[in-house]
């Protein structure tokens, strides 16, 4: 039986499909480009497992996707989302990178994933997870379909805590 769409998953879905064309300029902008940094040091971080299954939850635009299989070059990387307006544009850059016969993308919720228990080498979510409806379903949902000795690697923006980081960030 489907799970029921809440009025916090469709207003969350609705609002990154506005968003859709202006996301990715508009998280570098935010993040001062740190978002990029980040990715890139959590990909590098799944190196040394040779992860050959990925799915990246919320996936949107599928940056962390892309640069997964350019760094890490597993067999296939499924990129899941609730925005297919998000994952529309992700499918165009993919194609333009010539990544998609190992990137695929599939609408999916994050806390019911549709996948068997012990799916996946490695489970990824870059700046997705302060969107979830439900964090701790969300951590269930991912340990769940990870293999056993499989990786989870979350990156996620957080509110600095000290001076002048902290007002830096609220501005």
């Amino acid at each position: 039986m489907a799970k029921p769409i809440t009025p916090r998953r469709e207003q969350v879905e609705t609002m990154f499909n506005s968003i859709a064309p202006t996301y990715d300029r508009l998280n570098h902008t935010l993040s001062l480009g740190i978002d990029r940094s980040w990715r890139r040091k959590a990909v590098d971080a799944l190196k040394p497992f040779a992860p050959s299954t990925i799915l990246d939850i919320a996936t949107g635009t599928g940056d962390f996707a892309i640069l997964a299989a350019q760094r890490l070059a597993p067999d296939r990387i499924l990129g899941v989302d609730i925005s297919e307006g998000m994952m529309d544009l992700g499918r165009e850059k993919v194609k333009e990178a010539g990544l998609d016969n190992v990137i695929f993308f599939m609408k999916d919720d994050s806390t019911a994933l549709s996948f068997d228990k012990e799916s996946f080498d490695a489970v990824t979510v870059a700046y997705g997870a302060r969107n979830f409806e439900n964090l701790e379903a969300g951590i269930k949902e991912m340990c769940r379909v990870l293999k056993p000795g499989g990786h989870l690697m979350l990156v996620e923006l957080t509110t600095p805590p000290h001076f002048p980081m902290k007002q830096l960030f609220w501005i």
